[in-house]
C-alpha cells in the first residue's frame, strides 16, 4: 500500500493487521530514507540504528516468504521513502495499491509537523511514478481515497479485497486500542490518535486554509492527486 503522510495509512494497516491470515509491516524503507536524507525526524537516530538501512536487504524481506506462516503480507509504505536510487524491479513481484487524500486536508495537517514541505515530502510525485510503472506492466492498480474509506469503510474494504482477489473479513473493521507490536518504533511520536481508536473514525470535513506561501505547492499536489483520483475504487 503506497501512501503519503497524513493519509490514514496507519489505520489501514491496523485494519489489515486484524485479519487472521495477514502479517503487516510498517514503513520498511524509513530507516534507509532517514539515513540518506539526514532529515531531523523525531527519533531519527533510533530508527536508523534499530532498523534495516540497506534497501536491497529490505527488498529481499518484502519479496520473500510471508512471516509467521501467514498467506498475506501487508506492507505499509510511504511512497517518498522509496528514494530514486532504490531498485524498482521488485514492484512486479508484489500487488501494488495506493492510498490518497485530498491535498488541502493533507497539507494543512502535514504543515503542523513540517512547516515548509516540498512536493517530495507529500509523496504524491512518487505515488504517481510508482503507479505509472505498475500500470505500464499491463495492470491498473487499485486506488483508495481516504475520504471514501472513512465514509464507507465496509464497502471500500470489500472493493479493495475484490480488486486484488482476497476474501473480505469483518475483522478488518475494528482493532484493539494501544500500540501494536508491528508498529514501527516511531509510533510513539506519530501514532497517538490511532492508538486511541478501535476502528475507522467517521469522516469530518476539514476547512483549514492552505497558507498563501504554499499555494504553488498545493496546485502541484492537486495535479498529482487528480492523476490518481480518477482511478479510485467506488467512483
Amino acid at each position: 500500500m503506497w501512501s503519503g503522510p497524513r493519509n490514514i495509512s496507519t489505520a489501514l494497516m491496523r485494519s489489515w493487521g486484524s485479519r487472521s491470515d495477514t502479517f503487516v509491516c510498517d514503513e520498511p524503507f524509513y530507516a534507509h530514507y532517514l539515513k540518506v536524507t539526514g532529515l531531523d525526524h523525531p527519533g531519527a537516530s533510533e530508527v536508523i540504528t534499530q532498523n534495516q538501512t540497506d534497501p536491497d536487504k529490505v527488498i529481499t524481506l518484502l519479496t520473500g516468504h510471508v512471516p509467521q506462516g501467514k498467506i498475506i503480507f501487508y506492507q505499509k509504505h510511504m511512497a517518498h521513502h522509496l528514494l530514486p536510487e532504490v531498485n524498482r524491479d521488485w514492484l512486479s513481484e508484489v500487488t501494488n495499491c495506493f492510498l490518497i487524500r485530498d491535498p488541502q486536508e493533507m497539507l494543512t495537517s502535514l504543515i503542523k509537523n513540517i512547516p515548509n514541505p516540498t512536493i517530495e515530502d507529500t509523496g504524491l510525485p512518487q505515488q504517481v511514478e510508482i503507479f505509472e510503472l505498475v500500470k505500464a506492466q499491463g495492470c491498473t492498480p487499485p486506488v483508495l481515497d481516504s475520504k471514501d474509506v472513512l465514509e464507507r469503510p465496509c464497502e471500500m474494504l470489500k472493493l479493495l479485497c475484490e480488486s486484488i482477489g482476497v476474501e473480505f473479513q469483518e475483522a478488518m473493521l475494528s482493532w484493539r486500542t494501544g500500540a501494536h507490536e508491528t508498529d514501527g518504533i516511531w509510533g510513539k511520536y506519530w501514532y497517538e490518535a490511532v492508538e486511541k481508536s478501535t476502528g475507522f473514525q467517521p469522516y469530518a470535513a476539514k476547512y483549514e486554509i492552505v497558507p498563501p506561501h504554499l499555494t504553488e505547492l498545493y496546485n502541484k499536489c492537486a495535479t498529482y492527486y487528480q492523476e490518481l483520483y480518477k482511478y479510485r475504487l467506488g467512483a
